[in-house]
C-alpha cells in the first residue's frame, strides 16, 4: 500500500500563544576536537543562535504554524541581537529591555561524545521591570495561552510563576509552566493546562528514583491530584508519558532517530509540539506523538528542528 504523506500544517486563527523567557542568551555554539583546557584550542566551525527555553518554545512553535509572541527581558546589544535572531524566524516579539547591562551569552562547546556549557549570569531584573511585565500580561485575551518556561535570574523571587498565574487568573487562558522545584509547585493551585516535568526533574520533586514509564506516570498522578491539568513527563531515551486532565494514561517510545547531535531545546520542542498537535488533531495521544516527535527532530540538529525533519520523523513514528 502507498504510504499517505503528511504534511503538518496548523491552520491559524486568532489565538496568540504568548511565551515568557526571563533570562534570554545568545548561545554562541562552537564544535571542536579534543579540547585541551589551558591551551589554546582551535575551532572547527561555530554557530550563533538566540538561546531561552520559553524562545525556543516560540520558535518551534512559529515552525508548527502556530502564531506566537515572546517575551521577557532583554538588555544592551547582545538583547537586540537575541530579538533580531528570534525574529528571523517570523515570532513576534515583546520584550522589556534593562537598561545599562546586557543580556548574557552563554559557551556551548560540542565534541564528539560531550557537550561542555559555561552559562552567564545574565542581567538583574529590578522589581521595576517585572512591574512592566505585568502590565504587558494585561493584553492577553480569551483562549489565548501563555507558557512559562524555565529558571529565573537574580532579582526574581521563586514565586514569580505563582504571581503571573494569580495576575491572570480571571482570564480564560490555558497556563502552561514547564519548570521545577518551588517555581513549579506553587503554581499547582491555580491548576495549569499543561506542566512538563522531565524525568530527573520529577525525581528531584519527590525524592525519588524512576526506573520506566509506570512508575513515571504514578508520580504525574500525585502532580495532578495537586493541581496540573494535564502532565507530561519527558524521559530521554525512554520515551515520555502523558497523564491527560481525563485521566487517561499514554505512553510513548523513544523514536530511534540515528545521529543524535544536541540535546538542547528538545523539552522545549516538544511543548510546542504538543500544543501544535493539539490544535490539530485535538487529541492528545497524537499531541504527544507531535511532541515525541519534534523533540527527536531536533536532537538530530545543531539548533532547532526545522519544519521538514519534524515532518520526517513524525511520520516514521506511525510506522513503528
Amino acid at each position: 500500500m502507498r504510504q499517505k504523506y503528511i504534511t503538518i500544517c496548523v491552520s491559524k486563527g486568532e489565538k496568540m500563544i504568548y511565551t515568557i523567557t526571563f533570562n534570554p542568551a545568545l548561545d554562541y555554539v562552537i564544535k571542536a576536537q579534543n579540547l585541551k583546557t589551558g591551551k589554546i584550542n582551535k575551532s572547527q566551525e561555530e554557530y550563533i543562535f538566540p538561546g531561552g527555553k520559553g524562545i525556543n518554545v516560540s520558535i518551534v512553535l512559529k515552525i508548527l504554524g502556530q502564531e506566537t509572541t515572546a517575551m521577557g527581558f532583554i538588555s544592551g546589544f547582545v538583547g537586540k541581537e537575541i530579538e533580531k535572531q528570534i525574529q528571523k524566524y517570523g515570532v513576534e516579539t515583546d520584550f522589556i529591555e534593562i537598561e545599562n547591562d546586557n543580556s548574557r551569552i552563554n559557551v556551548k562547546i560540542l565534541e564528539e561524545n560531550q557537550e561542555t556549557a559555561i552559562n552567564a549570569k545574565g542581567p538583574y531584573i529590578e522589581q521595576k521591570y517585572l512591574e512592566l511585565l505585568y502590565k504587558k500580561l494585561e493584553k492577553i485575551k480569551n483562549e489565548d495561552i501563555l507558557i512559562l518556561s524555565g529558571s529565573v535570574p537574580n532579582g526574581v523571587p521563586n514565586d514569580i510563576y505563582e504571581k503571573i498565574c494569580q495576575k491572570v487568573k480571571n482570564k480564560n487562558i490555558k497556563i502552561v509552566v514547564d519548570s521545577t522545584g518551588e517555581l513549579l509547585i506553587k503554581t499547582l493551585k491555580h491548576k495549569p493546562y499543561l506542566i512538563k516535568p522531565n524525568q530527573q526533574e520529577l525525581e528531584e520533586i519527590f525524592g525519588i528514583k524512576i526506573s520506566n514509564q509506570d512508575e513515571a506516570l504514578e508520580y504525574a498522578k500525585q502532580l495532578k491530584e495537586k493541581g496540573a491539568q494535564n502532565v507530561i513527563v519527558s524521559m530521554g531515551s525512554d520515551g515520555a508519558v502523558l497523564l491527560d486532565e481525563n485521566g487517561y494514561s499514554y505512553k510513548i517510545k523513544a523514536l530511534n532517530v540515528k545521529d543524535a547531535i544536541n540535546t538542547v531545546g528538545a523539552g522545549d520542542s516538544m511543548v510546542a509540539g504538543f500544543l501544535a498537535g493539539h490544535e490539530m488533531f485535538n487529541n492528545y495521544e497524537k499531541a504527544l506523538q507531535l511532541g515525541v516527535a519534534a523533540a527527536t527532530a531536533t536532537t538530530n540538529t545543531i539548533f532547532l528542528a526545522t519544519k521538514k525533519k519534524i515532518e520526517e520523523v513524525y511520520r516514521h513514528s506511525l510506522k513503528t
